[in-house]
């Protein structure tokens, strides 16, 4: 081979390495501001999101991808720090300070559905889907990103099988497997709720219900 054509080879063995390379990349926009009036994108390269997957995908149960997902969503806004203002974002909305950098629960929820959906699209959740935020209180209203434990069976495969879905018949009362479906939902879901925290501290992981009944660090 001569050494145009070698050249030549290299150059589009690199440039095929960097177009993957630049496709595992990401990027997020995160809202701050208050009220998500501001909206900053972050670069996330990819040996970060490669090594917060393999930190999650590491997880043996639910409850083990809970506590590791805490701390990768604090690790993924202490990068957000790194690269604009909402390093100066605390816990809750009395310790900010004047500026752009701070953070209301509008913000937080927003940008934390953002951070798990992208964790999401990566595979990295194995016991737990993302759903839409959740709030909390009529008039001093909070808001919560929120994910659902994924119903396995007990054998640890597919989602269980119900039993009007395995087509027996069911004389009961139609409202009572609803009302059980939705109080089983209930009990699988989770808030992450990173507005509690100052900037880049683990999220605070909390089950939906106790959530909606005021539970979480006293910050205000």
């Amino acid at each position: 081979m001569s050494r145009a054509l070698a050249w030549m080879a290299a150059c589009c063995v690199l440039l095929a390495w960097g177009g993957e390379a630049a496709a595992q990349e990401a990027w997020v926009s995160i809202c701050h501001g208050y009220g998500c009036a501001a909206e900053s994108v972050v670069r996330y390269d990819s040996e970060l999101l490669q090594a917060v997957v393999r930190r999650l995908q590491g997880a043996d149960s639910a409850a083990a991808e809970r506590a590791i997902l805490a701390g990768a969503i604090g690790g993924l806004y202490r990068v957000a720090g790194e690269q604009t203002v909402v390093a100066a974002d605390r816990g809750g909305n009395f310790a900010d300070e004047e500026g752009s950098g701070r953070m209301d629960c509008i913000d937080h929820s927003t940008s934390t559905t953002r951070l798990l959906q992208l964790l999401e699209s990566r595979g990295a959740l194995r016991f737990h889907r993302v759903l839409e935020r959740e709030r909390r209180g009529r008039f001093f209203q909070h808001y919560s990103a929120v994910i659902e434990e994924l119903e396995m069976s007990a054998s640890g495969g597919a989602p269980a099988v119900t039993h009007s879905e395995a087509g027996e018949d069911c004389a009961c009362d139609a409202q009572a497997p609803l009302a059980d479906a939705a109080a089983n939902s209930l009990a699988r879901r989770y808030v992450v709720d990173s507005w509690f925290v100052d900037n880049g501290e683990p999220a605070v992981v909390l089950p939906l219900a106790d959530w909606l009944d005021g539970e979480g660090p006293n910050v205000q």
